[in-house]
């Protein structure tokens, strides 16, 4: 005999999918923040290194740029890649709350 689920059961795995959805994009989002964050570092120690003849691309050109104004702009966005993923780790460890709370109610509810 198939069990028909409450409309508070349906409501709370509707709202499991929206939430496994947003952990998801936010898996996504900090996957791809994680491979700016490496790529910026990469660069910035490439730039230290660099003795001379430093370019930079600007849109579909190359042209020659500062030693400093280059660090500088690559430590500004590689600290602004940290904020983001320091951000994302923490919108992350609250949705897995919230998604660990919401399973464990369905399951209990679907038993």
């Amino acid at each position: 005999m198939e069990k028909k689920l409450s409309e508070s059961t349906a409501r709370k795995i509707q709202e499991l999918q929206a939430i496994e959805q947003t952990f998801q994009n936010i898996l996504l989002q900090r996957q791809a923040f994680s491979l700016e964050l490496n790529e910026t570092t990469e660069a910035l120690e490439e730039v230290k290194s660099a003795k001379d003849g430093i370019y930079k691309i600007l849109g579909q050109i190359i042209i020659k740029a500062k030693k400093d104004d280059l660090e500088k702009d690559l430590r500004n966005k590689k600290e602004l890649f940290e904020l983001r993923m320091r951000n994302l780790e923490k919108q992350e460890q609250v949705i897995r709350e919230k998604l660990m709370k919401l399973r464990t109610e369905v399951m209990k509810e679907l038993q």
